[in-house]
């Protein structure tokens, strides 16, 4: 498919990229103009198709999974990877006439928002970051129905089958978004990265296109009832999950007695004459205001499943109805009269199941991923809300997928590093953890996960600075942690290494509040800044490309761990032996025969001088023949020794390559 992109040329070099983006091999005319550079997009774009097509093998099929391609069932390439995380959107969003502000479709042509054909042309950037693994947020078509903001949620599904068309680059006229998202997958696999896929199944968008034939399958209220409508507060309890026993005592309140009365049968089980009638003029656009108005009933927004939790209901998503009935907690509590609702343990059906599983509906969610590995050779998913789910359809989910690829992936959305084992068990390769939450604070927590958690793990764990719901590493402690954090994750037992998407660039602005943050957190920017206050989720934004140093560092450190990698996956870990400790020195060392790595950070703002007693640390007598060690300026040759003296400035960190017999 790539090889059949072509694009109309212009008569001169006007399109604007940001110097990051620059493709070195591009011999076209070009302007530079400090961080930003105009080229000419047909001869740009084909330049960088040209460098990808080269590296193409003949016969072989590149628009499969690499391992499908490759003939492995193996899922342990997980462990070996460096995740890109993307919002595709703003990812490569940019105001590419030079001059103004943003615009999502410009004066020139050109489409500033992100597109797949943008994606192609930044895979060199992710190349050079020693990236072998791209992790797309939610593509599918989003819902531009109860907006947060400007644009629609990526994860407010309307369709789950289909991709959607803002990803579609005018510059490839005559093109569709799906085959574009195609090209995307090839190239990719063409340079041996493979693409990973979140896929949301326990919501949908509140006017999710399955409405249309299956309004049963969605929870209702009455309009009247919008406004005021919110998860109940229950009183001496705080802020909990729910259990069975406080579930029986939630619905004796007289909260939740009117919260379940606020709810109504879905329009065509209230009439459903009238429903077939309405329904052959309703369109996918505005069909949800036509039954608001003709039935007076509207899709009941989501909520989280903690108890009197703060955060106020989820306005542009609804609940899947994956019961026919109730949740066993309900018996006894509620008439059987009571139309369908959305409680604490509707949410939880992992625990709190029903009895009549809504089997179609369980099938087509199940149906949904071996859709996109066979139409577009998807690697991996990772599974939102998926420790929700009942289990035999998380069972069904993962079943269905790897039947058709035995080496498919699936990364838990477990954030609590203690419930690994229970993904492991489920079927899951990696959790997400919370590295995230506990490597920035220092000293504390990121020498408790560094020294205990990340080794205590029974799966591995997306090891991260930042992800696209949390505050950016560089807006914490001023940027200090930059490039501490990361190579603690490139280095630390059990992690499978990520970098978010602008955290190369220093982006301070978070994607999103969703972990870690507060409603101050989306002011980051200048008050000149005309993406201040904006969120990537939710708003149109472009993030600000400029020279750092940070890319360069992820860069030369993705080299180095690549070295390393056979010895950190299969080596022997082992803590460091060090002359002196205060819980501020992170370290971890990995072994085999004649070789080891010993990594040592240093988490106070102050430098320090620690000794590594090799020797004690390996547990046996052995003969130091040789150390290097690497850090930011690179490495050097140190003379052999049992004790090797480690000094590190503030938030420094080195590398320390042992030969020994």
């Amino acid at each position: 498919m790539i090889d059949k992109i072509s694009i109309k040329p212009r008569k001169k070099p006007d399109y604007c990229i940001p110097r990051n983006w620059f493709f070195e091999e591009y011999d076209g005319e070009a302007r530079f103009e400090g961080n930003r550079v105009f080229v000419e997009p047909s001869s740009y774009f084909k330049s960088i198709i040209n460098w990808i097509l080269r590296k193409k093998k003949n016969g072989i099929d590149y628009n499969q999974s690499l391992s499908l391609k490759n003939g492995t069932e193996d899922r342990n390439w997980i462990r070996t990877a460096v995740i890109y995380s993307s919002l595709v959107r703003s990812t490569v969003a940019y105001n590419h006439k030079g001059f103004g502000r943003f615009e999502p479709d410009d004066i020139l042509g050109y489409r500033e928002s992100g597109t797949f054909l943008k994606m192609i042309a930044l895979l060199p950037h992710l190349v050079k970051m020693g990236v072998n693994v791209l992790y797309l947020l939610p593509l599918t078509e989003s819902s531009q129905v109860f907006k947060k903001g400007e644009i629609g949620s990526p994860y407010s599904v309307k369709d789950f089958l289909k991709i959607d068309p803002i990803y579609h680059d005018p510059l490839l006229d005559g093109w569709n978004v799906e085959d574009e998202f195609t090209a995307l997958v090839e190239s990719c696999h063409i340079l041996g990265i493979r693409v990973i896929l979140d896929f949301i199944p326990r919501t949908a968008a509140r006017d999710c296109n399955l409405i249309l034939e299956h309004p049963d399958w969605f929870y209702w209220i009455k309009v009247d009832e919008l406004a005021s409508y919110a998860p109940p507060k229950i009183p001496g309890l705080g802020f909990c999950q729910p259990d069975f026993e406080n579930m029986k005592k939630i619905y004796d309140q007289d909260q939740v007695k009117e919260h379940l009365k606020r709810f109504t049968f879905d329009p065509k089980t209230i009439d459903a004459e009238k429903w077939e009638r309405l329904k052959k003029d309703l369109t996918e656009e505005d069909f949800i205001y036509n039954i608001a108005r003709e039935f007076g009933i509207v899709t009941a927004p989501g909520f989280s499943d903690w108890i009197n939790d703060t955060q106020p209901t989820w306005d542009d998503v609804t609940f899947l109805r994956l019961y026919h009935d109730h949740p066993v907690t309900s018996e006894g509590k509620v008439s059987k009269d009571q139309p369908p609702y959305v409680l604490f343990d509707v949410i939880k059906s992992s625990r709190f199941p029903g009895r009549k599983p809504n089997t179609e509906l369980w099938n087509y969610i199940a149906s949904v991923i071996p859709h996109f590995q066979k139409k577009f050779g998807l690697d991996g998913i990772r599974l939102d809300m998926g420790h929700a789910l009942p289990d035999d359809l998380e069972q069904m989910i993962i079943k269905n997928a790897r039947d058709y690829d035995p080496s498919f992936v699936f990364i838990a959305e477990e954030l609590e590093m203690h419930r690994a084992k229970e993904a492991k068990e489920a079927g899951y390769d990696v959790v997400i953890g919370n590295s995230w939450w506990m490597l920035p604070r220092v000293p504390e927590k990121t020498y408790e996960f560094a020294q205990v958690t990340a080794a205590k793990v029974e799966l591995p764990y997306i090891a991260c600075a930042e992800t696209p719901d949390t505050p950016r590493i560089a807006q914490r402690l001023n940027g200090r942690l930059k490039c501490l954090i990361p190579f603690l994750c490139a280095f630390l037992p059990n992690g499978v290494l990520m970098i978010n998407s602008g955290q190369e660039i220093e982006e301070t602005q978070p994607m999103n509040l969703g972990l870690d943050n507060d409603a101050c957190g989306r002011f980051t920017l200048s008050c000149e800044d005309e993406f201040q206050g904006k969120l990537a989720f939710f708003d149109h934004y472009v993030m600000h490309w400029k020279d750092s140093e940070v890319f360069e560092f992820l860069s030369e450190l993705s080299k180095v761990r690549e070295h390393f990698l056979s010895l950190i996956v299969n080596g022997e870990y082992k803590p460091v032996y060090l002359t002196w400790q205060d819980g501020k020195t992170a370290n971890a060392s990995y072994w085999s025969d004649q070789e080891a790595i010993i990594m040592v950070c240093n988490l106070d703002e102050f430098g320090r001088e620690v000794g590594i007693e090799i020797e004690n640390t390996f547990g046996k007598p052995l003969t130091v023949e040789a150390v290097k060690v690497w850090d930011r300026s690179g490495w050097r040759e140190l003379e052999p020794s049992k004790t090797i003296v480690c000094k590190i400035e503030g938030f420094g960190f080195a590398l320390y390559k042992i030969d020994f017999k």
